[in-house]
């Protein structure tokens, strides 16, 4: 126990009944929840065998579960550490077969999911321009989140023609996804719950070996998991949730800020710790966080404190545009690395990815080394995702997804018409789309192409057999690219992007030849299931001299001595979605977005807004962010100009707000108007529109979207449309201006 404050200590040794620890930023939660651990199987002799801790990231279990082995001197192996979907996994490949699934199921990403809704649409003859596959995924992906099965779905949609859409789209999608074998993210949760309530045996188990349980991060689960939680806690109530409401950030993932919340009413015997002393941050930067985050209303009382010196204040710029924003941020960093001082001490941070590209010129210009987290995902890159569909395809045949693509890669003159002539017959004679292809002499219709097909399914019979013979994963894999002659056609290609193709197939390489060294009984299975739940920031390689730059949502959980927030202006950050949306706590996510990315900086905070900033195709002046203004005057210094020019920008904000107010007093105005808004003289017409709340419309920059919202105001109506590009979100306008077109 030495090191830990009272409160700690309390958390600690508090362990029978449900806990909420009320963790701030910086507070030292995972020492606790580290020695709560030992402090169970040291003091209070629990079995390791019966104690579950959860967290949010493979790296974060990781973690734990090296702190716990330096401090119990015994069994420390045995407690079961992992991510949620790691849990349910494990559940699962023991008990799926209840559910009528093989245990060697197929986890798909967000690229087979596509794939499956698009031949889902297909097969119901629906419009994808009207159904997007992301749109779709997104809403299954929400009601999997709420328990809501596909016949449940369509008892909901009862009368919405849309919804209804959905529902059928969503039994295909689930009836494709058990014929492949496969679950997605989502089902691993979904599916490890409906075992429990429909098999109170399975669960029985579980509650017998899980007597303590301890989440992490509680403040971002979600209602599926808070449903798992309750069932595997309700025996013995020995439950420990840590989290910050205020750093509850991920509600667009279908967290639930409520969970943390209402912890105390669903356990109302459950005793609250907060944990407030921050160890990571200068006096001045706590500050500016408690100062900000205190405008929220839907938060439990607490401010973080610490016993460190106030530090330097916190610094604001505000610079002519973002190109200026982006070499005075690179220009601070290349000063102080002058200084002596390493290059991974700074992170810069922002609230859209789009905001990396002129800081990355910036960095490139200055030769600064850099890496950005949380781009596209090495698991994502179209070479890695062909091998990997090879292993699949080995492990298990059922997934079409991966049969269909890599069927003809490379390219063995399999078109695509041949593999449609093929589910046809798999669908005639129910069977998978790789047992069809395995049959394919029969299917007279595909003439010669039935010879190459067989060439395919030859070759992976024969690799799953060598397999089952003792083939090391290593060999399996040079197999593969030497007998589909994939890496002879990259050298043959003999290109700079083949060679970084190349390069990123060696790194596959090595994360198997890594995963084999690093398991007793390695399996193809194994090797694909850990593939399948490595998140993006687990990538992070550490003790790399590079500057960091990251979203603000990729930040959470990470430190660092010099943190730059970048573009902190309204419309921004917050993000103009919020300030347009209906829901007050739009608002307030964005205000713990913020207290997030204050409370990364351990030493220097700086922050930076552009007076103007080319924004979708044109140049935007916004207001400097209000969050910037809610922090204490004593503690913010305006660096050059800066106070001027906040002063400045209020004054334009309060000019475009009269604007805006013009306009629609003009929009009201009778059309022979005594006084016209603008001193002269002219005549409205009025505005005709033939689409409706509900109709799917055109818009000539920001495509396809629904209407949600038709207000008529005098001659004109504004209207509120949901576009179906996310960088655009929900958008208010006015129907003369907006031209916006129904379709069909």
């Amino acid at each position: 126990m030495e090191g830990l404050n009272d409160r700690q200590k309390k958390a600690v040794e508090y362990t029978e009944g449900p806990l909420l620890l009320l963790a701030g930023a910086g507070s030292g939660k995972t020492r606790v929840l580290t020695h709560r651990v030992a402090y169970l199987i040291e003091e209070k002799g629990v079995n390791p065998y019966n104690i579950l801790a959860i967290t949010f990231t493979n790296k974060a279990a990781g973690e734990m579960r090296d702190r716990v082995d330096r401090i119990v001197s015994r069994g420390a192996s045995q407690v079961w550490v992992s991510t949620f979907h790691a849990l349910c996994v494990r559940i699962l490949r023991r008990y799926i077969d209840r559910l009528g699934y093989e245990p060697g199921f197929t986890i798909y990403d967000t690229d087979d999911q596509k794939a499956a809704v698009k031949a889902c649409l297909k097969k119901l003859n629906i419009d994808s321009k009207q159904y997007p596959e992301r749109m779709v995924l997104s809403e299954i992906s929400k009601a999997k989140e709420r328990f809501v099965s596909p016949a449940e779905y369509d008892r909901e949609a009862s009368g919405q023609y849309r919804k209804m859409q959905i529902a059928r789209i969503y039994t295909e999608y689930q009836n494709r996804l058990k014929a492949s074998n496969a679950l997605d993210f989502d089902d691993l949760l979904y599916k490890t719950v409906e075992l429990f309530q429909f098999h109170p045996d399975v669960l029985r188990d579980y509650q017998e070996r899980f007597l303590y349980i301890m989440i992490d991060e509680y403040q971002d689960t979600n209602h599926i998991q808070f449903l798992l939680v309750k069932l595997l806690a309700s025996k013995y109530r020995n439950l420990c949730v840590v989290g910050d409401d205020d750093q509850s950030i991920y509600k667009f993932r279908g967290a639930n800020i409520y969970n943390i919340l209402n912890f105390e009413e669903e356990y109302p015997d459950a005793k609250v710790i907060k944990l407030e002393q921050n160890y990571r941050s200068t006096g001045n930067i706590l500050k500016a966080a408690n100062s900000v985050i205190s405008n929220n209303e839907g938060r439990k009382d607490k401010a973080l404190w610490t016993d460190k010196d106030s530090g330097e204040e916190v610094s604001f710029s505000l610079y002519d545009n973002e190109y200026q924003e982006a070499e005075g941020v690179v220009s601070e960093i290349v000063k102080c690395h002058r200084e002596g001082l390493a290059y991974h001490n700074f992170a810069i941070l922002y609230r859209t990815n789009a905001q990396s590209r002129i800081f990355e010129e910036k960095l490139l210009l200055r030769n600064v080394p850099y890496k950005i987290i949380g781009g596209q995902n090495f698991y994502g890159r179209k070479e890695v995702k062909d091998i990997i569909a090879y292993l699949k395809i080995i492990d298990n045949g059922q997934d079409e997804i991966a049969v269909r693509r890599v069927v003809n890669v490379p390219k063995r003159g399999i078109g695509a018409a041949s593999v449609d002539k093929v589910a046809a017959y798999a669908d005639t004679y129910g069977m998978s789309l790789y047992e069809a292809l395995c049959d394919a002499e029969s299917i007279t219709t595909l003439g010669k192409t039935a010879g190459k097909i067989l060439s395919f399914t030859g070759l992976i019979e024969e690799l799953r057999e060598e397999l089952d013979r003792g083939m090391s994963l290593e060999q399996l894999f040079d197999e593969i690219l030497e007998r589909t002659g994939y890496w002879d056609e990259l050298i043959a290609e003999g290109t700079d992007e083949a060679e970084v193709r190349m390069e990123n197939i060696t790194e596959l390489k090595n994360k198997l030849v890594t995963y084999e060294q690093d398991n007793a009984e390695p399996s193809l299975s194994g090797l694909l299931e850990e593939i399948a739940l490595v998140a993006d920031i687990d990538s992070m390689v550490e003790n790399e001299d590079v500057v960091l730059l990251m979203t603000l949502h990729s930040a959470k959980g990470l430190e660092f001595p010099y943190v730059f927030l970048g573009g902190m202006e309204d419309r921004l950050f917050p993000s103009s979605m919020a300030l347009n949306s209906e829901d007050p706590d739009a608002i307030e996510e964005e205000r713990r977005l913020c207290y997030v990315g204050i409370t990364r900086a351990e030493q220097r905070l700086y922050m930076t807004a552009a007076r103007q900033r080319m924004m979708q195709g044109s140049t935007n002046y916004n207001p400097i962010s209000r969050f910037v203004k809610e922090i204490p005057k004593e503690i913010i210094t305006m660096n050059g100009n800066g106070s001027f020019a906040m002063k400045r920008q209020e004054e334009a904000s309060l000019r475009a707000d009269k604007s805006m107010e013009q306009i629609k007093s003009y929009a009201k105005q009778k059309p022979y108007s005594a006084k016209p808004a603008f001193g002269k003289e002219f005549v409205i017409t009025e505005v005709a529109i033939d689409y409706a709340v509900g109709d799917r419309v055109r818009h000539v920059k920001f495509g396809d979207g629904t209407v949600l919202e038709l207000e008529k105001g005098g001659r004109d109506y504004e209207v509120k449309v949901e576009f179906d590009n996310e960088n655009y979100g929900i958008k208010k306008m006015f129907a003369s201006f907006a031209k916006l077109k129904k379709i069909d």
